[in-house]
């Protein structure tokens, strides 16, 4: 990926749903259990729902008890990148999509091994295809 894709928010608002708007492009976050994911046990990868990016594995899915999507690592380090969110009175570590920058989640040190690592990630940033 050499160059980011860029869209304006009339742009996104277009293609997105409401939901799929607001946590992407606005740094929004699903209700806990209520993602279409958070139980989903189908095999597949899941894609950034802005742009198509390959993003986790079911293989490395993981029920942790957050009530949203848990992955121990992503399918590939170099489509995803962190930053320091201090929003809400907390520190944290978003996690964004890095072709079309979109908000995800959170990653968080609290996960299985191997790699002790938690991606909480909203269903809404996330499209299954699933494997046949």
């Amino acid at each position: 990926m050499s160059e980011k894709m860029k869209k304006s928010n009339d742009e996104w608002k277009s293609m997105l749903s409401g939901e799929e708007f607001y946590v992407t492009r606005l740094k929004g976050t699903e209700r806990a259990f209520t993602g279409k994911y958070h139980d989903c046990k189908d095999e597949g990868i899941y894609k950034c729902v802005c742009c198509g990016v390959e993003l986790f594995s079911s293989e490395t899915k993981y029920d942790s008890g957050s009530g949203w999507p848990s992955f121990y690592a992503p399918a590939k380090e170099t489509n995803i990148q962190s930053e320091v969110d201090s929003s809400n009175n907390m520190i944290r570590t978003e996690v964004k999509c890095s072709n079309c920058e979109a908000h995800l989640g959170h990653v968080f040190t609290d996960g299985p091994k191997p790699t002790g690592l938690r991606y909480c990630i909203n269903s809404a940033s996330l499209n299954l295809e699933i494997n046949i």
